[in-house]
């Protein structure tokens, strides 16, 4: 009976009404876009970066990420090749065996980073095949490298050139070698592009004496959120004692620091959206205090209880927030989903492009469908809503009946 009579009243100022219920809509629609063009960029941007070369997740030696030294390396085990096999949503590791070491050609010589990697299975995480901008993919048994562009240029080599290789190997081994040059790749990242070397992963280890082992473990997995899971799983089955794991996050500390400084930024947005709104509803609160403040002397004056009348005023206010929630929420979902299928792409704006490629993304932001994002919001709005909606239930609660009446 009360809900059927709050329905009515908020339809006795139908103006007040629909103007509430736009400014509800608005702010729905607003906040749950804001918030999934901010989220799906971010994820895009995530799996660009995070794939590029770490992978969501890496197992290391206990200590090797402080050092970065290859006496630090893992040996590859039974132990490590099952994780797959034992770990639900863990797709692959790929194994690396990563080392600085000297490169000379002729009268150039400049110190990079040389990885040894399993050519098929880095491709699968990171499309490094992709990359390739002359000559040919390297294989598992060559004997030959893949150059990134940078060094290309500061070593003056072309492809089918001899790189002669010097460094330490494991546990001051003396390791040299020379390597022709198979191919060719670019990287976005200006850092990456003047430093990357790749040889197969056993021609490495031969190179270095590091037989059937690894400085990393880069993990593939079947979806992005299965990594804490994956990670729980790992945490269980090896010891933690002799191996590290490490997240993204763990990581790339100034990459978590970059997205929480850009949600913050995003949420004072929309703290100052949903002040603006709440003024708005404010006003609409008071206006339907003071307009039947009459109305309520008389109900009070006949015997209605202040806890029935309170409950029957908040209902109508509710109510109207209720429409402007599932309106918005409806009008948002369409919206969502076309930028999620056909997100913002700055790819024709050269100079724009250029600047996120250096970071080692696309210039390319989607919206992300998550039903977190709609639901949170039409709660925050209603939660904001019945707290307006006190001033109404005080003053309903303070009002003299008589004094009303002669109003």
């Amino acid at each position: 009976m009360l809900l059927k009579l709050a329905w009515r009243n908020i339809w006795r100022n139908k103006r007040r009404t629909l103007i509430t219920v736009a400014s509800i809509l608005f702010a729905v629609l607003f906040s749950i876009f804001m918030n999934a063009f901010q989220k799906g960029a971010w994820v895009r941007m995530l799996d660009n970066i995070v794939n590029y070369y770490y992978g969501y997740a890496q197992i290391h030696q206990k200590g090797y990420w402080e050092e970065k030294t290859i006496n630090d390396a893992l040996e590859l085990n039974e132990e490590l090749w099952q994780l797959p096999s034992n770990i639900e949503g863990l797709e692959q590791i790929i194994p690396r065996l990563e080392t600085f070491a000297l490169l000379s050609s002729g009268e150039h010589t400049s110190g990079m980073m040389i990885v040894g990697t399993n050519p098929k299975a880095e491709d699968q995480l990171t499309q490094l095949k992709s990359r390739l901008t002359e000559g040919v993919y390297f294989e598992k048994s060559d004997k030959a490298l893949l150059i990134a562009g940078g060094v290309k240029s500061l070593l003056k080599v072309n492809l089918g050139d001899t790189l002669v290789i010097l460094t330490q190997g494991y546990h001051g081994v003396n390791a040299a070698g020379k390597y022709p040059i198979k191919g060719i790749v670019h990287f976005a990242s200006p850092d990456l592009n003047k430093r990357m070397i790749y040889l197969p992963l056993e021609e490495t280890q031969d190179l270095l004496g590091a037989s059937s082992m690894a400085t990393s473990l880069a993990l593939r997995l079947n979806e992005r959120d299965d990594l804490e899971s994956v990670m729980e799983q790992l945490k269980t089955q090896l010891d933690t004692e002799k191996y590290e794991i490490m997240d993204w996050q763990s990581m790339l500390p100034d990459l978590v620091e970059a997205q929480k400084t850009d949600a913050a930024g995003n949420y004072i947005f929309l703290l100052v959206l949903y002040l603006i709104i709440s003024f708005g509803i404010f006003g609409t609160v008071l206006m339907l205090v003071k307009e039947r403040e009459h109305e309520f002397g008389i109900l009070l004056s006949i015997g209605m209880s202040r806890r029935l009348l309170a409950f029957s005023t908040w209902l109508e206010i509710l109510l109207m927030a209720l429409l402007g929630v599932v309106f918005g929420m409806l009008a948002a979902l369409p919206l969502v989903y076309y930028f999620k299928v056909n997100p913002i792409d700055f790819s024709r704006y050269e100079d724009m492009a250029e600047n996120y490629e250096k970071w080692g993304f696309d210039p390319i932001f989607p919206t992300i469908m998550d039903a977190s994002l709609f639901y949170s919001q039409a709660i925050l709005m209603l939660i904001i809503t019945s707290l307006l909606a006190l001033f109404a239930i005080w003053k309903i609660y303070k009002l003299k009946p008589v004094e009303a009446m002669r109003e």
